[in-house]
């Protein structure tokens, strides 16, 4: 089960937003990848979003009995030019094509998108062997910056100065980590005794977190990826693990968007409040999206897809869930396209 995992205007704003300078949308190249992890033992298997003017017929990436897929050109040529890369980390039990329709849209509007599976943490791999060295996630998405901008097939169309990364739910953290973010199991540890209802604590507990105290050691460590210029989370999980003192000392702009639907597992206000409480006021966006759960994130689900999700688990039928006054996930969908092509525009503006 995936635990960590405004309006017509909003819509219209979208759109605005993602038509390129040439006067319309691109079209969306698309391929598979796989990396060799830093250490040498783990596959880092994703895929890369990217703008192309080429005219093949698309095919739908991503579908499946749950979810609808996004159309894409497979192996399309690159457009021309130096793109923004922006790298994505999905959530616990989730995986890369998670947020294929937040792929799709930045790639429309000219960036270069890149995500990838965390081994241990991701769909169909969840173990405690693997998944309870947490701080490889933010040093994989780091390794992925390394081989795109030194490879000499996407380096000339990337432009190393403009990095952004975007995670949701423990993907939220991974990108946080990036950010400067530093975890403090102790404080984790006394924070989950005060709420243990919490699906970052029962994460936790399920991949043995924080076993050792050398385990301890490396997820107290800096992972800051200076290369990246913003990061930007999606109802964050596992928050209250991060040191006050080192979300203070954050220099790099935040945007962080909440889900507004109730969830006594994730809330807001103690998950991405918790950012808003600590960090720098001047470099934090804060948006709250009143009718998004924690799982509207993830694609558009299919009719009777969530039969079909808790007939093969009881519960996980909650994935296809929005909040109750939501009438549509796409149109939350562009809420948040809406407010992540903005963010990034404005980063653009200001540089």
């Amino acid at each position: 089960m995936l635990r960590f995992t405004v309006t017509t205007l909003a819509t219209l704003a979208a759109f605005v937003m993602a038509t390129p300078s040439h006067g319309a949308p691109y079209a969306v190249g698309f391929t598979e990848t796989t990396i060799g992890a830093s250490d040498g033992n783990r596959a880092l298997v994703g895929a890369i979003w990217y703008p192309t003017s080429d005219t093949y017929p698309a095919v739908p990436v991503g579908e499946n009995p749950v979810f609808f897929g996004q159309m894409v050109q497979p192996d399309a040529k690159i457009q021309d030019g130096r793109h923004p890369l922006v790298v994505m980390s999905h959530g616990f039990g989730g995986n890369w094509r998670n947020q294929g329709w937040l792929a799709t849209a930045l790639a429309q509007a000219g960036y270069v998108v890149a995500a990838i599976n965390h081994p241990g943490t991701t769909s169909r791999d969840v173990t405690a062997e693997v998944g309870s060295a947490l701080w490889l996630r933010p040093l994989d998405i780091s390794h992925l910056i390394t081989s795109l901008t030194e490879d000499l097939a996407w380096s000339p169309h990337l432009d190393g100065t403009n990095i952004t990364v975007i995670g949701h739910s423990l993907g939220g953290w991974t990108a946080l980590e990036l950010a400067g973010a530093q975890m403090d199991m102790d404080h984790m540890d006394g924070d989950c005794k005060q709420h243990p209802e919490l699906a970052a604590c029962d994460g936790l507990k399920e991949l043995e977190v924080g076993r050792t105290p050398k385990e301890r050691t490396k997820l107290a460590a800096d992972l800051k990826d200076k290369r990246i210029r913003a990061a930007i989370s999606l109802d964050l999980g596992l928050a209250r693990g991060f040191t006050p003192e080192s979300l203070a000392a954050i220099d790099i702009p935040v945007l962080v968007i909440a889900a507004g639907s109730s969830n006594p597992k994730i809330p807001k206000e103690l998950e991405s409040g918790y950012l808003i409480q600590h960090m720098p006021t001047n470099l934090v966006q804060y948006h709250d999206l009143p009718d998004a759960a924690h799982f509207s994130f993830l694609p558009e689900c299919k009719p009777n897809a969530a039969i079909l999700l808790e007939q093969d688990v009881p519960g996980d039928g909650i994935i296809c869930l929005d909040g109750d006054d939501a009438t549509d996930r796409s149109d939350l969908h562009q809420q948040t396209i809406t407010l992540i092509l903005d963010f990034l525009h404005s980063l653009k503006t200001a540089s």
